[in-house]
Parts: structure tokens; C-alpha cells; sequence
């Protein structure tokens, strides 16, 4: 079974920051086209949904991730926020090209979702509905908003986000890398670090098979592998998607790089 799989992980230290990434297919699906990067050395960390079918998908998540993990060190902080959306561009237009080069209404997209920080600053990036959230003093919050069908009638009062979980146009996102406008449009949010913020980034495969309580319960736990219990947590709940989980812990007691 698919679900008998282990759970890639990865977990990495540097300055202020301690870190995991981990993965799985799920239950359902033979292949995981979710990638990710897991940089605290950058102060870089990302999540990548592939869409466009088998291979396809894998294709378009592995050229967003493998340039983002590509970004020189060294850079201030406008400087990377200036790398990190100049590589997602080119990653666009690669995308673009290939799937026009293939032909048949081929479609190579990804959904993306980063973090970076500098500092004692962060900021999000994101096109699709791979989310960010943070958990500071005991209360989770969503950083990104959803580029997706459901999230456009959840604004206009249409269902409620309750509703959204088992709506038939759930798996719809309204904009990835790879797809629609030239240039990609990359939303942003930004604010302060605290020391003992926690934050996740994670695929749709998790933020849809468990809800915020369950999310905000398991990144709080005292311990160094939250990303793998996230992703455990799905599998329990019989995921039938990809599920990845990037987790950054700001420590305490570690000055600003």
C-alpha cells in the first residue's frame, strides 16, 4: 500500500531557526509530486504542489524547488526577496514554453508557497493554495490566502469554510507557477519574528485532511519533529493526496543573524 511508505524527512539547524521538512504520497496516490525546501542556512523554506498530471506535475514542482534551493547565500534582505521572485519568474516562463512545446493543451504548473526571513523580519510568498501559517502564543493563524475556487466563494459569502472541505470544485486553484498570466503574480505577506514562533508551510494535502485545532495541536509539541507527526497525522486520517509539511521554529535565546 501507498500508505506503508516511510515519510521522507529532513530536519536541519542554523542561526535561530531549527527546521523539518517531510513528505509522503498518502494513501491514495503511487506518486508524490509535492517538493520542497528546507534551507534555515538561507533563511529559505518552501512547499511546491505540482498540478498537470502524472509527471507533469512532478516536472513543474521539481524546476520551482531545485531553483529556489539554488539561491546563493550572502543576500540582504531585499535582495533575496528580489531572487526568490526572479527565479520563480524564469521557472514560469520554462513552464510556459515546455508546455507549449508539448503541445495537446499540456499544462506543467505548481502551486508556491515561502517563507523567508531576515533579520528579525519574515515574508510569505505564494501563488495557489499550498498555505503558510503561524502559530505564536498558542493561537494558529493563516498567513497566505487561497488562490483557489472555493477561497474566491468563501470571500463572497457563497459557503461557508466549512462548507469548502467537501466542495465539488475544492481541488480548482486560480493561479500556480506555469500557468495563466505572464508574469506569475506572487501575493506577499510580511511582519516581525518573535522568538518561539512556530510556522508551517505545508500542500493542500494536509490543510484539507486536518483542521486548524489539529494542525496548531501538533506543530505546539515540545519536540524537534513536528513536520513528520503532521504528516503521520494525515496518513492516520487516510489522506488521499500528497502531504508535505515544512516546519520552522524561531528558537529562543538565539540573537538575529
Amino acid at each position: 500500500m501507498t500508505s506503508a511508505r516511510p515519510i521522507t524527512a529532513t530536519a536541519r539547524e542554523a542561526g535561530r531557526f531549527h527546521s523539518e521538512a517531510a513528505s509522503h504520497a498518502g494513501t491514495v496516490r503511487s506518486s508524490n509530486q509535492d517538493r520542497y525546501v528546507n534551507r534555515p542556512d538561507l533563511g529559505l523554506w518552501a512547499v511546491a504542489d505540482g498540478a498537470g498530471g502524472h509527471q507533469s506535475g512532478d516536472v513543474a514542482a521539481g524546476i520551482v524547488a531545485d531553483a529556489l534551493d539554488a539561491v546563493p547565500s550572502g543576500l540582504g534582505a531585499a535582495e533575496l526577496l528580489a531572487e526568490v521572485r526572479l527565479r520563480i519568474g524564469r521557472a514560469h516562463e520554462r513552464l510556459r514554453a515546455e508546455a507549449a512545446r508539448r503541445g495537446g493543451g499540456a499544462i506543467l504548473a505548481t502551486t508556491i508557497v515561502v517563507l523567508l526571513s531576515r533579520g528579525s523580519h519574515y515574508a510569505c510568498l505564494w501563488a495557489g493554495d499550498s498555505r503558510a501559517y503561524l502559530l505564536r502564543g498558542g493561537k494558529l493563524v493563516q498567513v497566505s490566502h487561497d488562490h483557489s475556487a472555493v477561497q474566491e466563494l468563501i470571500d463572497e459569502g457563497a459557503i461557508s469554510a466549512a462548507e469548502a472541505r467537501g466542495h465539488p470544485r475544492a481541488n480548482i486553484i486560480t493561479r500556480a507557477v506555469g500557468a495563466g498570466a505572464t508574469p506569475v503574480e506572487l501575493d506577499k505577506a510580511s511582519d516581525r519574528l518573535r522568538a518561539g514562533d512556530r510556522f508551517l508551510l505545508c500542500s493542500d494535502g494536509l490543510s484539507k485532511t486536518l483542521d486548524e485545532s489539529g494542525l496548531a495541536r501538533l506543530l505546539a509539541a515540545d519536540d524537534a519533529a513536528a513536520a513528520r507527526r503532521l504528516v503521520a497525522a494525515a496518513l492516520d486520517a487516510k489522506a488521499d493526496d500528497n502531504i508535505t509539511a515544512v516546519t520552522v521554529q524561531v528558537l529562543r535565546g538565539v540573537p538575529d543573524a
